[in-house]
């Protein structure tokens, strides 16, 4: 089943394109990645989809409703903007009391969601406390309760971890991970380690248009490079380097880069190379450090992409 749809969806500001035909189909049940760099258009997506901006052109669907249902959209969804507001003179069972309400959830049910939700991003403790005296990570995980309150279908996520210190990004990434069991999870960022620690799917957007959309696996495995990378002992680079000179004429070789005790090896036949690159190693009694075969990281994916588009314009 498909949570988010869209067609074709614009925003324009003048001449400004900040979303420039926008088609993109998100699985229920995922943890969606929205990358993008600063200004592509992810926030004025987000904006689009939950209702606060009306687009310029196209449509879209979230849970199953056209968005500009604003009511029954509202219903369905959980939003945490990059700067989530609080009342800092409430306390957290205050403030979760409150949005409850506004979705319409009776007295007892109230009480027993508020528990299970500071229970859940793990604020139980300071629940009396005023929340004009917390950290930006428990403004965040705050945060991220108040947008779960109603049980929403579909959570949209903006910057979740923008600003916080390696301790609180990871018990961020750790409460969004636990959240695909309850909602579709639609995160946007520009932190490419959160997406690969925690998102099923990517998409990649630059200058308001989708660069690619795929899961990550297959985006990972759709720009792999066919290339092994070696490195040498100490104090044996240039008889590493006479080897790996001798390897150029072969046939299954594309080009050797070499870089004091390492070299990088790019194969027209990974599986020709694989066999025939160990036997010249062991052939030459060569002692190596490592061998692997080169994997991109999806900083890799994410640079060839958005600067391939960048190049074409």
């Amino acid at each position: 089943m498909t949570a988010i749809q869209t067609e074709n969806l614009q925003k324009f500001y003048g001449q400004v394109h900040a979303l420039d035909g926008l088609s993109l189909s998100v699985e229920s049940g995922s943890i969606f990645g929205f990358l993008g760099p600063n200004g592509a258009g992810k926030s004025t997506t987000i904006r689009l989809l939950t209702g606060l901006a009306r687009p310029s052109g196209g449509r879209a669907w979230v849970a199953g409703v056209e968005v500009g249902s604003s009511r029954q959209v509202a219903a369905r969804i959980g939003y945490l903007p990059e700067e989530p507001a609080f009342y800092n003179w409430m306390t957290p069972v205050e403030f979760l009391d409150h949005v409850a309400r506004i979705f319409g959830i009776k007295a007892a049910e109230r009480q027993t969601r508020t528990r299970q939700l500071l229970e859940q991003v793990g604020l139980s403790e300071v629940r009396k406390r005023r929340i004009g005296g917390f950290s930006h990570g428990m403004r965040q995980r705050l945060g991220l309760a108040q947008a779960i309150v109603n049980h929403p279908e579909v959570l949209f996520l903006d910057e979740p971890t923008s600003g916080l210190d390696p301790a609180g990004r990871k018990e961020v990434l750790d409460l969004i991970r636990q959240l695909r069991r309850q909602s579709t999870v639609f995160m946007s960022t520009h932190i490419l380690a959160d997406v690969e620690r925690v998102c099923d799917t990517v998409g990649i957007l630059n200058h308001g248009r989708l660069v690619v959309e795929a899961r990550q696996d297959e985006l990972l495995s759709r720009y792999t490079i066919p290339a092994f990378e070696l490195e040498c002992d100490p104090g044996l680079e240039e008889a590493f380097k006479a080897w790996c000179e001798s390897l150029k004429p072969a046939e299954w070789v594309s080009s050797v880069v070499i870089n004091g005790s390492t070299a990088r090896v790019v194969v027209k036949d990974v599986a020709q190379a694989r066999q025939a690159l160990l036997a010249r190693v062991v052939e030459a009694g060569l002692a190596l450090r490592r061998y692997e075969i080169v994997t991109p990281s999806l900083e890799d994916i994410f640079l060839r992409l958005v600067n391939g588009e960048s190049r074409e314009k």
